[in-house]
């Protein structure tokens, strides 16, 4: 029942939260209310020239503190520097754009190229690109910027179901077109993919973040073959974007040395994402759900799943924008975020029980943006989480308080 509900609010009330203008490219402050998809965030971030070169650099990052137990049992008092993102972008030529995105993590021990590629402008409706290219697999994947968000904490179907920042190696097309209130875009990539450790992992279960440990996806592909991805999505003014994305291909090794090692085993992902904003009120809402098929071994264990489902749905409601504090557009906001996720959807072989291993989550939120390009953030999360054999959830509560800004 607890599914039913939510996938039925997702369906009904899914709009979009506030983004950066993509202005902000020319470097630029002023926002406009000119809308652009999901598949521009790479470009929808602020820029600094440097004289009259061609580079352009930003960047942004994440710090926060946190309390959290679970069942009584807690670390204390966390303070963490989640992330510091630089972006480094060139107009190489006509019709030619460079753009990258490299992730510190850890205090700098972990160093992650998530996006550099070339983009090749043919026409409005037919460009290449190609690259380290991040695949566009629901809406959060590409849109993930800390800055953009009013929680501190990604989404958990997008991070511990979807592999959050996925990227791989890869070429493909993009285009875009629009008429009066409408806009449509589409992307499709062949890259390389996943692994045989979205079933092979320390969780002991059907995991797919865990193929993002591997690195050897930048240069070769585990299966041989190449992962596909494509999107479509359309925009309207009144009524907002829906887009509806697959990403799916062969994940084991199945050849070695030209001898078949194994059958082929497919993994498919399909996900939509729809967005809008409520012009009366200006709430801001947006949301995701996405479905994992995963072609499982017959002499595996039901703990691993061959179909999970999950998503998430943000809504934030601007109570104060005006002049505050010294800041010109300045504005206080409300928020909550409802989430849940199902690791491994069916029942039990035997006993005809249903299989747990399944969470849902409530955080409401207040944040305070002294520009569109700097939010604070005061969370609290109500999570309950399940086992595989749906035994009582154990329970989850906390407090988290961070900030986020663009540079």
């Amino acid at each position: 029942m607890k599914k039913v509900i939510f996938l039925f609010l997702l369906l009904l009330t899914v709009t979009v939260h506030a983004q950066i203008d993509a202005s902000l490219l020319q470097g630029t402050k002023k926002d406009s209310t000119l809308k652009g998809l999901n598949m521009d965030a790479v470009y929808d971030r602020p820029f600094l020239n440097l004289g009259k070169s061609p580079v352009s650099v930003g960047g942004y990052m994440e710090a926060n503190w946190q309390y959290i137990g679970t069942e009584g049992i807690t670390e204390g008092h966390e303070f963490q520097m989640r992330r510091m993102t630089l972006f480094i972008s060139s107009s190489i030529g006509k019709k030619l754009k460079f753009m990258s995105e490299i992730e510190f993590e850890e205090g700098g021990n972990e160093i992650v190229i998530e996006f550099a590629s070339l983009d090749v402008e043919f026409h409005p409706l037919i460009n290449l690109r190609g690259g380290i290219i991040m695949n566009p697999i629901g809406a959060f994947n590409q849109n993930h910027d800390g800055p953009k968000w009013e929680f501190t904490d990604r989404p958990i179907s997008a991070t511990q179901m979807l592999p959050a920042t996925w990227s791989t190696a890869g070429f493909g097309l993009f285009g875009k077109t629009y008429k009066k209130d409408w806009m449509l875009g589409y992307e499709f990539y062949l890259t390389g993919g996943f692994d045989n450790t979205i079933i092979d992992n320390d969780q002991n279960k059907t995991y797919l973040p865990a193929s993002k440990a591997n690195s050897a996806r930048f240069e070769e592909s585990a299966s041989g073959t190449a992962l596909t991805s494509a999107k479509i999505a359309v925009r309207n003014t009144n009524f907002g974007e829906i887009g509806l994305s697959f990403m799916g291909g062969i994940y084991n090794t199945f050849e070695d040395d030209g001898e078949e090692v194994d059958e082929k085993r497919r993994l498919n992902v399909f996900a939509v994402d729809y967005n809008h904003t409520l012009p009366k009120w200006k709430t801001f809402i947006t949301g995701e759900w996405a479905w994992i098929n995963v072609d499982i071994p017959n002499y595996y264990t039901q703990h691993y799943g061959n179909k999970q489902h999950g998503g998430f749905l943000d809504i934030v409601q601007p109570i104060i924008s005006k002049k505050m504090l010294g800041w010109e557009n300045a504005s206080l906001n409300l928020g909550c975020r409802l989430e849940y996720v199902d690791w491994n959807v069916g029942t039990f072989k035997e006993t005809g029980y249903n299989i747990g291993d399944h969470l849902w989550s409530v955080m409401p939120a207040i944040s305070f943006r002294p520009t569109q390009q700097t939010v604070f953030r005061l969370n609290y999360r109500i999570q309950q989480q399940s086992d595989v054999h749906d035994n009582p959830a154990e329970k989850t509560g906390g407090f988290s308080l961070g900030l986020s800004t663009y540079f």
